[in-house]
C-alpha cells in the first residue's frame, strides 16, 4: 500500500516580514504571522491528503526562540495531526540548536525528534508493504562544519529508506556551510529519498534516489522571492517515488523590472507600470504579491522621477491596490537621463556639476577614505544581521559606495532641476 508524506523545512516560525511594516501598516498586520499561517496550511495539506507522516528537515524556529506562545501554537498543530493518526518527524537544524523551547516542548507521542546521534525508525505499518525506514541526525550545536552523511546508519535492506538532513550541500549564495555533502554522495547512499533542509530555494534531483531541497514555505524578504512550496511525496507499492510541489505561502515576493523609456509623460509612466503589475499578478497564484519594482531605461523623465518619487510612489501604490492583493515593497531607479532636444549636456550646469562630483571628487582617494571611514562607523552601529549591507570585503564596499554616490548625486540634482528642464512629469 502506498506511503505518503509531506516534506518541508526552514519554516522559521514567527520570523517576521520586517521590511513591509515600514511602508504598509495594514499589510504588516495582515502577514505579521505569515510563517505561522504557512505552517497551518502545511498541516491542512497533510489532513486533506490523508498522508501518513509530516517530515520537517530543520530550522522550525528562528534562532534563540524563547516564546512559549510559539511553542503552544506548534504543539496545537501537531495535535491536529496526531488526532488524524499522522506521524511527525522533526530534525533540528542550525537555528533549532539555539532554541530553548525545542527541548522544553511537550509534544504528542506520534512526534519523533531526532537527536545528536543517528537514528533509523522502522515504521509500523501493520504488515503493509513497502517497509518504510526514516533516518535522521540533528544538529547538537549551531555549527556543523563537517559532513554528517558518514554518521548516518546504513540503509535497511529491502526497505524504502528516507533520510532527513539539514545541509548546505556544496554551498549556496547567502548560506554558511553546514554539514556539507554532494548530491552524488546522497545519490550513492542507497536511500530512496533524501528530505533536505537549510537552503531557502527549491531544488529537485532524481537519479538512483530522489533528493529534494524544498526551500522555505514562506519567503520573508525580497531575497527569498518566487513561489514557495512543500513536497507531497508518494512511495508507491513497488517503492517508486513521486513528488508533487504544493504552494502553501501567504505572500510571494517578486522582482518586477519595468522599462519606462517609452513613457512620454506621467500618465504614460503610471500606465506602463500598471500594465507590468497586472501581468505579474496574473502569473502568481499566492494570495498576496509583494513587489520590488525596478524602473529602468533612458528617458528625459529621469530627473523628475527621482525628484518626485514620493508622489509617484503614491500613484504606483494606488495602481497596485487596483490590481488587487498587490503591494509595493520598494521602488528602485536605474534610469539614464535622455537630454531633451532643446538642451545640450555640454552647456548644462547641472550636468557639469554631476560630472565634477562623480568623475573627479568621487574618484579621489581622499573622498573614498572619508567615505570608508563613515561607512565603518555606520556598520558598527548596525545590528549584526545587517552589517553586510555595505559589503563583506573592501572591493564590494567600494563598489557599493560608488553606486550610492551616483544615485545620491542624481537624487540631489533632480531636486535642483526645474520640471520644465526635466521633461515635465506632470
Amino acid at each position: 500500500m502506498a506511503f505518503r508524506f509531506v516534506h518541508t523545512a526552514d519554516i522559521h516560525l514567527d520570523s517576521p516580514l520586517k521590511s513591509l511594516a515600514l511602508r504598509h501598516e495594514g499589510l504588516g498586520a495582515l502577514i505579521a504571522n505569515a510563517t505561522r499561517q504557512a505552517f497551518v496550511r502545511i498541516v491542512d495539506l497533510c489532513l486533506d491528503e490523508a498522508v501518513d507522516a509530516l517530515l520537517i528537515a530543520g530550522d522550525l524556529y528562528d534562532g534563540d526562540q524563547t516564546s512559549m506562545k510559539t511553542a503552544r501554537f506548534f504543539a496545537e498543530q501537531l495535535y491536529r495531526l496526531d488526532a488524524a493518526g499522522i506521524r511527525t518527524f522533526i530534525l533540528r537544524g542550525n537555528h533549532d540548536a539555539l532554541s530553548k523551547i525545542t527541548r522544553e516542548l511537550v509534544l504528542p507521542a506520534s512526534v519523533f525528534t531526532f537527536g545528536g546521534r543517528a537514528d533509523a525508525i522502522v515504521l509500523d505499518r501493520g504488515g503493509r508493504l513497502p517497509e518504510i525506514v526514516v533516518h535522521g541526525l540533528s544538529f547538537s550545536s549551531p555549527k556543523a562544519p563537517d559532513g554528517l552523511l558518514p554518521k548516518y546508519k546504513a540503509p535497511v535492506q529491502r526497505a524504502v529508506n528516507i533520510g532527513l538532513m539539514h545541509t548546505s550541500l556544496n554551498g549556496a549564495p547567502g548560506h554558511d556551510p553546514y554539514a556539507p555533502c554532494s548530491v552524488s554522495d546522497l545519490d550513492a547512499s542507497g536511500f530512496a529519498y533524501w528530505a533536505l533542509g537549510h537552503i531557502h530555494k527549491r531544488s529537485d534531483y532524481v537519479g538512483r534516489c530522489t533528493v529534494v531541497m524544498p526551500g522555505n514555505p514562506q519567503g520573508r524578504d525580497i531575497n527569498e522571492d518566487g513561489q514557495k512550496s512543500v513536497s507531497l511525496v508518494t512511495v508507491d507499492d513497488d517503492g517508486g517515488i513521486f513528488v508533487e510541489e504544493r504552494n502553501v505561502s501567504i505572500a510571494q515576493f517578486e522582482r518586477v523590472n519595468v522599462d519606462v523609456s517609452g513613457a512620454a509623460d506621467r500618465r504614460d509612466l503610471i500606465e506602463t507600470i500598471a500594465s507590468a503589475l497586472k501581468h505579474r499578478r496574473a502569473t502568481v497564484e499566492t494570495e498576496h504579491l509583494i513587489v520590488r519594482l525596478r524602473l529602468t531605461g533612458t528617458t528625459p523623465l529621469a530627473w523628475t522621477i527621482r525628484r518626485d518619487l514620493d508622489l509617484i510612489q503614491e500613484d504606483i501604490d494606488l495602481q497596485a491596490e487596483i490590481v488587487g492583493a498587490t503591494w509595493i515593497e520598494k521602488v528602485e531607479l536605474v534610469l539614464e537621463t535622455a537630454t531633451p532636444p532643446h538642451q545640450t549636456e555640454a552647456g548644462d550646469t547641472l550636468f557639469e556639476l554631476r560630472r565634477l562630483i562623480t568623475d573627479e571628487v568621487g574618484q579621489s582617494e581622499g573622498f573614498h577614505n572619508a567615505a570608508e571611514e563613515f561607512a565603518a562607523d555606520l556598520v558598527k552601529a548596525l545590528p549584526v544581521e545587517l552589517r553586510g549591507l555595505l559589503g563583506d570585503d573592501p572591493t564590494t564596499r567600494r563598489d557599493i559606495l560608488n553606486t550610492l554616490l551616483s544615485e545620491g548625486t542624481d537624487d540631489v540634482l533632480a531636486r535642483l532641476r526645474s520640471p520644465a528642464g526635466a521633461g515635465g512629469v506632470a
